[in-house]
């Protein structure tokens, strides 16, 4: 006789562990994305353009101006490689028929790319442009603690004792992370806090992105979900940001066309596979094993990010930083280190 009890704990079992693999696999690319994203602000026509809209409008206006271009071709990149991943797959037919729902889950898609596109991923490109790319990377870990709070209020899902000791402790790493550099640069008088202020769009921006994104992944796969939100994003890109841009006297189409050339195609290129494919693995892991808990094991990504930036580039974060994302990622082990059976049920 079959054991039901049995089958339904070993499945489950398998769930738990394909979710901690998705989170983790998100955590290595995410981390190796914060390479080619502090590049390119070196590249042609990048550092051009920053210097050409500084002169006239200020360091300031020249960095989110900057960051909104960039944002918009790692956007198209993403878009390319996720249209090669779904075909592939043969998911064409299912992104129309989810695009056609929208009430029912494609909404939600679409306000996924308006937290994660203009805020987050803007956000991070700026932290990176003003801060540095180990910044940028240690400042979004604070993203699980807005995460997990938002799926407890709108979908009930359930936080631990254990999960909320975690974000106990990825609340001080913030703390940590943010309070000596903000107070240092506000006093200074200088535009750097800017960059403070892109870091913590990223932890807010993708914490509630991950939250909204779960709705619509109760109906939709993750693969399909995920090529519809950039698809937005793009969208909100071409159709709405750079045509303002244009029109406040910003050349942005320009430097747009100026950015094809072979090595900043190729970083845009590593960025796009990178991002895109972390993005698929976020995603599947939070029907598995949660928003909260997805987002604390992809935290891991800060790790990567740091080692990677300090590898390639040389750059050693304050201590503060390095401190601050220590914390946040033993919040992290603290947050999914429960055991299996506790996750059962993701929601009351």
């Amino acid at each position: 006789m079959v054991d039901i009890q049995a089958l339904k704990t070993a499945e489950h079992g398998r769930r738990i562990r394909h979710g901690y693999m998705w989170a983790l696999f998100c955590a290595v690319l995410w981390g190796l994305w914060y390479i080619p994203g502090t590049v390119v602000w070196v590249l042609n026509p990048f550092d051009k353009m920053y210097a050409d809209v500084a002169a006239t409008s200020g360091d300031s206006m020249a960095l989110v101006v900057t960051a909104v271009l960039i944002t918009a071709i790692n956007a198209v990149t993403v878009v390319i490689a996720l249209l090669v991943w779904n075909g592939v797959l043969g998911n064409y037919g299912e992104m129309v028929r989810t695009a056609k729902a929208f009430k029912p889950c494609s909404k939600w898609f679409l306000l996924a790319s308006l937290f994660g596109g203009p805020i987050a991923i803007l956000g991070s490109y700026m932290a990176m442009g003003f801060v540095g790319g180990a910044f940028a990377a240690v400042a979004a870990l604070l993203y699980p603690v807005v995460g997990a709070a938002l799926a407890n209020v709108w979908h009930g899902e359930k936080i631990s004792k254990r999960a909320a000791m975690g974000i106990i402790v990825i609340i001080a790493g913030g703390i940590t992370i943010f309070g000596g550099g903000v107070i240092t640069e506000l006093r200074a008088g200088s535009v750097g806090w800017i960059g403070y202020l892109g870091g913590l769009m990223a932890a807010t921006g993708w914490g509630i992105e991950g939250a909204v994104a779960d709705k619509g992944l109760d109906i939709s796969s993750a693969d399909v979900g995920l090529h519809l939100r950039f698809i937005a994003e793009l969208c909100i890109w071409l159709i709405v940001a750079l045509p303002l841009l244009y029109l406040a006297g910003y050349n942005v189409f320009t430097y747009a066309v100026q950015a094809f050339e072979p090595l900043t195609m190729l970083m845009f290129a590593f960025a796009g596979i990178t991002f895109g494919f972390c993005y698929v693995s976020w995603y599947k892991s939070f029907p598995l094993i949660g928003v909260g808990r997805g987002q604390g094991i992809a935290n891991l990504y800060g790790m990567f990010a740091v080692i990677s930036t300090i590898l390639f580039f040389g750059d050693v974060p304050q201590w503060t930083v390095l401190v601050g994302g220590a914390l946040c990622i033993i919040g992290s082990f603290v947050m999914f280190s429960e055991e299996s059976l506790e996750l059962e049920t993701l929601r009351d």
